[in-house]
């Protein structure tokens, strides 16, 4: 019924972390509501599979000392309807989740499948943002964060601290970063140079001369760009080139500094033709192919 090429089993959440670094390749499963249709349709066809469904340390609901409700994303949907603290706290959590497909589907789908498989069936994602829920990310994976991802951390600050030892990139303007650090505006490499090293990540920090700064409190201050990338959209542009760059094998700071330049450069060329006031997201993408031609050292 299921063509799959291997099915590994999670020990523990260090040893799927393990499993995925040897298996690339493979695919998380957890229970299954989704992947295993999908293989069953023929859409997943030889994959390989990690099954994280024994470890029972990300399963349940509990209560920190500071009143956090803490759901572990193997928590079925029919645990967090019938969970007395969820019952007793967000009740209306509870009530959602009910309402997701039958009751087959909500004794084996989990709230951290259903909130990362990034479909439109991903029907608890949306009481879970109204409630300011933060999601914990555990693996060596970099982690490239932008607008909402850096809004989640206020209040938060010790979940990037707990990645220190880990690639983590955050990508704010002044005004997000303000909600998690302070007011750079007098000294934005001192400020940003301050927050790496006490949070072990590499900020960049956009605006008019965008500042990147790593753990080692070392410092790089772009030349490129223009007020033309100062638009909704530009920032996912550049969080993208960023992930493509650590993909690529760059060094966490290299790659954040690097984007930075090309984002800019190419926000230049197309202020070039079009004017600083009519350059779209869509146009600094567009002049990618010419930013990377000049870095090969192709001028015309």
């Amino acid at each position: 019924m299921y063509d799959m090429k291997a099915l590994y089993q999670a020990k523990s959440v260090k040893d799927a972390v393990a499993l995925r670094l040897a298996h690339p390749e493979a695919q998380i499963i957890a229970g299954g509501s989704d992947v295993l249709v999908q293989m069953r349709e023929g859409k997943r066809a030889g994959a390989e599979l990690i099954s994280i469904q024994a470890l029972d340390e990300i399963r349940g609901v509990s209560m920190e000392e500071d009143g956090t409700l803490r759901i572990g994303s193997l928590t079925s949907f029919s645990h967090i309807t019938r969970d007395p603290l969820i019952q007793k706290y967000i009740n209306v959590l509870g009530e959602a989740v009910d309402q997701v497909g039958g009751p087959q589907i909500r004794n084996i789908g989990t709230i951290g499948g259903n909130t990362c498989n990034g479909v439109t069936s991903a029907d608890s994602a949306s009481t879970l943002f109204a409630w300011d829920a933060v999601v914990e990310l555990t693996g060596p994976e970099p982690v490239v964060l932008d607008a909402d991802g850096i809004n989640a951390l206020e209040g938060h600050i010790d979940s990037l601290d707990s990645r220190r030892g880990r690639v983590t990139i955050l990508t704010p303007h002044g005004g997000e970063f303000a909600r998690i650090g302070k007011d750079p505006a007098g000294d934005p490499a001192g400020t940003a140079r301050a927050f790496a090293r006490e949070h072990g990540c590499v900020l960049v920090l956009k605006g008019r001369r965008t500042v990147t700064a790593g753990p080692e409190g070392n410092v790089l201050v772009n030349t490129t760009g223009n007020s033309g990338l100062a638009k909704g959209g530009s920032g996912d542009v550049l969080t993208g080139l960023i992930a493509s760059l650590l993909a690529q094998g760059a060094s966490p700071v290299m790659a954040a500094a690097g984007a930075v330049w090309m984002h800019g450069r190419a926000g230049d060329l197309a202020a070039q033709a079009l004017t600083e006031y009519c350059v779209t997201p869509e146009d600094v993408i567009a002049a990618f192919p010419r930013v990377f031609s000049e870095l090969q050292g192709n001028q015309n």
